[in-house]
């Protein structure tokens, strides 16, 4: 596949590794240090799909831009989603897919699928509260994660007694409390907690390379053309 890279930080930079050496080529790759590279300088005819990975002020512009262009495109940036029904709608309108993840592992969309599963049953027997916890690299900009918020979300759905979240601590019963801290090179944690008078149980995922980031996005993008629509992980790993 000929794939262009839109951003080219940490991931992007071992996305181009992995792609490579997957037999893919890098079109080009879109980045503030590269300021004569434009995704309008890409069409569908000359890229098979973009992957982006970049900051939540730029993202959905970025998106825009490629669904413009009818190239499909693998969103990979959080602190958008408030703009993505305007995304979906772009998408439909100009029938060129997108694929959006809050987190492209595939053990932390099995975490996601585990975290719903429980949450509808730790509610079902009562006696529990919930609260989420998400430790990243202080190099993270956005907080809570876009993981955490996934995570959140998917409890909320199965645990009516919460119906919102904030992000500290809160001890108003029906706020879901989502801790982000920041500390040295931390890849990424993410930790669900139930608590009782009686025990404990938690569900974790703890990562300890990018690498099953960047595998997931490479699938996503390599799923993702001839498609139509708007997808996330679950629609590529059957979940």
């Amino acid at each position: 596949m000929k794939l262009l890279l839109i951003g080219y930080g940490k991931m992007g930079r071992a996305i181009e590794a992995q792609a490579i050496a997957r037999g893919h080529q890098i079109a080009g790759i879109v980045d503030p240090t590269r300021p004569d590279v434009r995704i309008s300088d890409f069409t569908a005819a000359t890229v098979d799909a973009a992957i982006e990975f970049t900051h939540p002020d730029a993202a959905f512009q970025n998106v825009v831009a490629c669904l413009e262009q009818g190239i499909p495109v693998v969103c990979g940036s959080t602190g958008w989603l408030h703009h993505f029904p305007e995304a979906q709608a772009l998408s439909q309108q100009t029938s060129t897919p997108l694929f959006y993840a809050s987190n492209y592992s595939v053990g932390v969309n099995l975490f996601f699928h585990f975290n719903e599963y429980i949450a509808a049953k730790m509610h079902q027997f009562g006696g529990y509260d919930v609260q989420v916890r998400e430790i990243h690299h202080t190099q993270k900009v956005d907080q809570p994660s876009g993981t955490a918020l996934t995570a959140a979300e998917g409890i909320l759905r199965h645990f009516p007694t919460k119906t919102t979240w904030r992000n500290e601590a809160t001890e108003a019963p029906n706020e879901l409390a989502i801790l982000s801290e920041r500390e040295g090179a931390v890849v990424g944690t993410h930790i669900v907690t139930y608590t009782s008078p009686a025990d404990t149980i938690e569900l974790k995922h703890e990562a300890h390379t990018r690498e099953g980031f960047v595998q997931g996005a490479l699938l996503a993008a390599e799923w993702l053309p001839g498609r139509q629509g708007v997808f996330g992980m679950k629609d590529l790993l059957g979940l």
